[in-house]
């Protein structure tokens, strides 16, 4: 499997990138060699620069639920094109979105479109901070909320694979408003709020986190997390920019029954264009300019291009059924790769949420906390994962990222990776 083309590319990108990538994760720094560069979609496959073709598994990081190129996607884009990539005004398309998620997210009564998942979060901090009045802000190790400065802290995904969780560059000030708590410790959570509920503006969470790997978060910590939250009159942010519209169609918060007070959105509601959303209750909402005078903009919010794809992979997931076959193919691939780790001998177990999924090198049974996840084997990890690429299979180049199946992935696609996978486990279990 040759890949001159990748690293001739890749040389002459770190010329002009830094790191040669431009965003660190792809750099391959977690996995050791060079990274990939792609040159189309189809369905479940990628192919590179050197014409090799991959299973697909990264999903462009989650919103590709329905594969590359779908038929509904590339047709509704094409019709936008032909009417302009953008205005800077408003149109029809974006209330249609707004109206569309507001209905299949009850906890969200409105709506604010922006370009990616760190504006959303950043944006929606600002919005809970100038509701209450108040400065402190929660979050949980493990979970990233984009790189925002004050979030920065603790953080998964790349600063994990990098390194460093703590990035230089945030002034202290910053991260100081910002207090970390460990993921699913219902005691820690009631010791913080006893002495700061008071003074808390938001607690920010992912309620399946995906880049510390996949863990979803234990059912009695968010409820035992609202309930504080109402106590103490703290608001109560769902980060579902990577499992909204992806483990449900209600979002995470429809799996729990815990409703959020503001809820940020991305990948999927853009099919993979970018884009990104917070919405909430509608009297915290109106705080957010022109109505209010917490102040949020952007040039490209609600680009045309980015709601029609959103839309197109809106009415293809609402199909009756299309989670749960989603969700049984993904446990079923899940459940065989743990027997061929167990016939290889090799510590293995994995998590699932619906169409994410997690793989840890691990011999505790349920990963839950980002200690546990810091503990697996990233060795074996690095193995597993060069082991798959040889073999035609492309997971995320890192161990703290979450994967993806989506609907192109067929009993085909199933079958080679698990091949693939028999392979990279006997490799390892020697």
């Amino acid at each position: 499997m040759g890949r001159q083309n990748s690293e001739r590319l890749y040389a002459e990108a770190r010329q002009y990138i830094p790191g040669g990538v431009n965003s660190p994760v792809r750099a391959f720094r977690g996995v050791g060699g060079e990274p990939l560069f792609f040159e189309s979609g189809e369905g479940a496959w990628l192919t590179d620069v050197d014409e090799n073709h991959y299973i697909d598994y990264v999903g462009a990081w989650g919103p590709l639920i329905l594969g590359h190129r779908h038929p509904a996607i590339v047709e509704a884009l094409q019709r936008q094109l032909e009417k302009g990539l953008g205005y800077g005004a408003s149109t029809e398309a974006e209330v249609r979105l707004a109206e569309e998620v507001c209905r299949l997210l009850p906890s969200i009564e409105q709506l604010r479109l922006v370009t990616s998942g760190t504006e959303a979060t950043m944006s929606a901090i600002r919005l809970a901070r100038g509701f209450t009045g108040r400065d402190a802000v929660v979050k949980f190790e493990g979970c990233y909320h984009g790189h925002v400065d004050g979030l920065l802290v603790k953080a998964g995904s790349g600063a994990l694979t990098l390194g460093t969780p703590d990035s230089p560059g945030v002034p202290a000030g910053y991260s100081g408003l910002t207090h970390v708590l460990p993921y699913n410790d219902i005691a820690a959570l009631e010791e913080y709020f006893a002495a700061n509920g008071s003074d808390t503006a938001c607690v920010i969470i992912e309620p399946v986190a995906g880049n510390m790997n996949c863990v979803p978060a234990q059912a009695e910590v968010l409820a035992r997390l609202r309930s504080l939250c109402d106590e103490y009159e703290t608001v109560l942010i769902f980060d579902e920019v990577m499992s909204g519209f992806r483990v449900a169609l209600g979002g995470a918060q429809s799996i729990y029954g815990v409703r959020p007070d503001l809820t940020t959105l991305g990948k999927v509601i853009g099919g993979g264009l970018p884009v990104g959303a917070f919405g909430g209750r509608r009297d915290i909402m109106s705080h957010i300019a022109p109505e209010g005078p917490v102040y949020q903009a952007g040039t490209l919010a609600g680009n045309p291009l980015a709601v029609a794809a959103g839309l197109a992979t809106l009415e293809v997931i609402r199909a009756p059924g299309f989670f749960a076959s989603l969700e049984q193919r993904a446990g079923a691939m899940l459940s065989q790769l743990r027997g061929l780790a167990a016939a290889a001998s090799v510590p293995f177990t994995t998590s699932q949420a619906g169409a994410m999924f997690g793989m840890f090198f691990s011999e505790d049974e349920n990963i839950d906390t980002l200690e546990q996840v810091m503990a697996c084997n990233i060795e074996h990890f690095r193995a597993f994962f060069h082991g798959m690429l040889d073999n035609g299979v492309y997971l995320a180049p890192s161990a703290f990222e979450a994967g993806f199946i989506s609907a192109a992935h067929g009993e085909r696609e199933i079958d080679l990776t698990l091949a693939a996978a028999e392979k990279a486990f006997a490799a390892i279990g020697v």
